[in-house]
């Protein structure tokens, strides 16, 4: 007999049907009460819209308080991501957009998936539009979807180019920079100080974001605002910098270097010189010929140079000039990526062209006879040489720690003095001490420092120089500082190691080397800033202090007296920097000091030496301050050329350094100007201009606001230079190191 299975089959359903509705009944109470709350703040999320508000970047004042970095409100045309996520959307709305906003589809695709914009942020379309255009946009959102107007800012900088490399620029966040700044909590689209003071204080500018959350209906339109919190600025900071002191320095450096490149004087030109045979020694260069005399002669190259000017007593940097130079708006002026590589080009073949380098702490330079100083302080201070100790320099310098049967092997144990242009032989300065060495620029008499130095102990001349801040960084509140190089054994060994010095060399400190940096040559190197602190360091008694650029941190918001100037004297003082700030104290006693002040002074206002009797060798500086206004402001300095590169004059740099010995005008300059020859005739003027101007012996122009910066220039800065090159001018000219 055959069963009926229909009930079977039914008892079965029947159970599976109740199994589903209790898993739906199950899920159904699960979502409605254990998830609710996170669906509910789902739900929330869609019917709100949150807006981030951009904060306001601290501003950047001199030191009477110039506003040199200020904010301008813009407007920026942004779209909500969500609405263009959709290829079909995105194309349609950005076709709607380009000729309203005179931006090219293409442009806007590319800015959508570049990556350079938060996702989490409206994307920008195009910035610093006009308030009619946002309205245009926002009464038709219809036509719009989630396009509007946000407010931004924009960097600007009202006296450029004006100490630029100090100031530095804005430039959105790198990809390399980008895991430490999302650390920092800063978003991907953010622009961000690359170089100079913006860089170096980027977390006290920068401010915190604001935010504000608004309700909005379906079709994304603002019903009401829920929640807000308003930006907090970012601080003030006020530079040490004197503005005045700043243009004047930059238009002395400016002007000195385009005259030696100019010059047509062979007086004041790159002598050719001739080999042993008494032919010209080199060949392929562009050549002058003294037409009387047949001589060639080559102007100098003279591209590039620095000039900082310090308050020895507190450490402050009163200026600081670097060349070339630009104008820092090209960073903000919206110009095509073609442009700027125009404008900024990075040959790394010419070094010397780099615009967008501060040589005064990035300049990484043998110093010369600027050098000579403290090297004097170490044989002094060692005990390897007395004070009043005399040596008679007879224009050249052998060794006397190796075997004169390893000198006739080829290995070098003569160094000579610099060549008399009268005579064409080194110059012989006859009997010397450290004060006449100084002040007529023996290089014998140091030579023979150089080697005692380094038989009384291998290092004990880089130990007693680094003293007064060579091989290491000031600290100076500015990015990309050069360490500087004081040549040791670990050192050279780590040069020869990675191929930079030539294939052979003995990969320890040797005595040559000793005799070389005894002078500011071979392997020791340091930068304008360094140079400047460590004649600072002499000027105030021994106070080796940190450099500072950054004066005082202000609370956001220090009120203007006048259009471009703030009275600090109201704003809220954070942090000041005004007293000195000691790294070490250096012993400079008298019977070491008074000798190498006494001769820094002869190389001003000379006395030279005779020798043979019949003959003067004047100071190397004498000539040149013969007018200087030395009852205004008393000073003391020392000239250096630096030999350049394959021996070649022309490719000799110039320097001097020098100091104020006014204790109510605590004055430091130096200034090196690279390829430009003799330090007493290109850099040595310079010095002399600036000190003439803190002497106030030359009126200081005015500090205007700039011109509006001209976006089809070929310059990346216009040139700036002195009214009258009356102070750059030297009555006799002598060719002297």
């Amino acid at each position: 007999m055959a069963v009926d299975k229909r009930a079977a089959r039914l008892g079965a359903l029947a159970l599976v049907a109740v199994v589903l509705l209790s898993a739906i009944g199950v899920r159904l109470w699960f979502l409605q009460t254990v998830r609710r709350d996170a669906f509910q703040q789902q739900v929330s999320v869609s019917k709100t819209r949150t807006q981030l508000l951009v904060p306001e970047r601290g501003r950047i004042f001199d030191s009477v308080g110039r506003i040199i970095a200020d904010n301008r409100r813009v407007l920026t045309i942004t779209v909500d991501r969500s609405i263009i996520r959709k290829s079909a959307n995105r194309n349609e709305l950005f076709l709607r957009l380009s000729g309203l906003l005179g931006v090219s589809v293409q442009e806007m695709e590319l800015r959508y998936k570049s990556g350079r914009y938060s996702n989490f942020l409206p994307l920008p379309l195009r910035e610093n539009v006009s308030e009619d255009l946002v309205l245009q946009i926002e009464s038709r959102s219809e036509d719009y979807p989630g396009v509007r107007g946000d407010e931004d800012w924009s960097r600007v900088y009202p006296f450029a180019p004006l100490a630029s490399h100090v100031i530095g620029y804005l430039g959105l966040i790198l990809d390399t920079q980008a895991k430490e700044y999302k650390q920092l909590g800063y978003l991907n689209n953010e622009s961000i100080g690359q170089f100079g003071v913006e860089k170096s204080m980027e977390t006290t500018l920068h401010g915190s974001w604001g935010k504000v959350i608004y309700e909005v209906d379906s079709t994304n339109h603002v019903v009401r605002e829920l929640s807000r919190v308003e930006p907090v600025a970012g601080k003030d900071i006020q530079l040490t910098i004197d503005l005045r002191v700043q243009q004047y320095a930059e238009q002395a450096l400016q002007t000195e270097l385009r005259l030696r490149r100019e010059t047509t004087d062979t007086a004041r030109m790159a002598r050719n010189p001739l080999d042993k045979l008494g032919n010209p020694k080199f060949t392929g260069e562009a050549f002058v010929v003294d037409p009387e005399t047949g001589v060639e002669y080559l102007p100098y190259p003279s591209p590039a140079g620095s000039v900082v000017v310090m308050d020895h007593e507190s450490g402050q940097v009163i200026a600081m000039a670097s060349y070339p130079t630009f104008d820092n708006r090209w960073f903000n002026a919206g110009i095509s990526g073609a442009k700027f590589k125009a404008l900024f080009p990075n040959d790394q073949a010419h070094p010397e062209k780099s615009i967008l380098v501060n040589r005064a702490i990035q300049g990484q330079y043998n110093l010369g006879s600027t050098f000579k100083p403290f090297v004097a302080y170490a044989g002094m201070m060692s005990g390897v040489v007395a004070p009043g100790e005399f040596y008679t320099d007879k224009g050249s310098y052998k060794l006397e720690s190796i075997d004169r049967s390893v000198c006739n092997t080829g290995v070098r144990c003569e160094y000579f003095n610099a060549t008399n242009a009268n005579t064409g032989r080194p110059s012989s300065y006859g009997p010397v001490n450290v004060e006449s060495a100084l002040a007529v620029s023996s290089d014998a008499f140091f030579y023979r420092l150089g080697e005692l130095t380094f038989k009384a102990g291998r290092n004990l001349l880089q130990d007693q120089v680094k003293k007064f801040g060579f091989g290491k960084d000031s600290g100076i509140e500015l990015p990309f500082e050069f360490d500087g190089r004081v040549p040791d054994t670990e050192l050279k060994k780590r040069l020869v190691e990675s191929g930079k010095l030539a294939k052979g060399e003995v990969p320890r400190l040797l005595v040559g080397d000793n005799v070389q940096t005894s002078i500011g040559q071979g392997l020791l190197a340091a930068s304008p800033l360094q140079l400047a602190n460590a004649y600072a360091t002499l000027a105030n008694g021994g106070f080796l202090n940190t450099p500072h650029i950054v004066r005082a941190i202000y609370q956001g918001g220090v009120a203007e007296v006048s259009p471009g100037l703030v009275d600090l004297t109201q704003g809220v003082l954070i942090t000041a920097y005004d007293k000195a700030d000691l790294v070490e104290q250096i012993d400079l006693p008298p019977a070491v000091y008074d000798p190498i002040v006494a001769g820094l002074k002869r190389v001003i206002t000379g006395r030279g030496v005779r020798y043979p009797s019949t003959f003067y060798h004047g100071t190397t500086g004498e000539t040149l301050f013969k007018n200087y206004p030395y009852d205004k402001l008393t000073i003391v300095g020392k000239t250096g050329t630096a030999q350049g590169f394959a021996s070649k004059p022309w490719n000799d740099s110039s320097a001097f350094a020098g100091f104020s010995t006014n204790p109510f005008k605590p004055y430091t300059v130096v200034a090196y100007l690279e390829k430009a020859g003799y330090g007493s005739k290109a850099a040595a003027p310079v010095v002399k201009c600036v000190f003439e101007a803190l002497a106030g012996a030359i009126r200081l122009d005015p500090v205007v606001p700039s011109d509006p910066l001209d976006v089809t220039s070929v310059l990346p800065a216009l040139p700036a230079e002195l009214r009258s090159t009356n102070c750059l001018k030297n009555p006799i000219d002598p060719v002297r190191d």
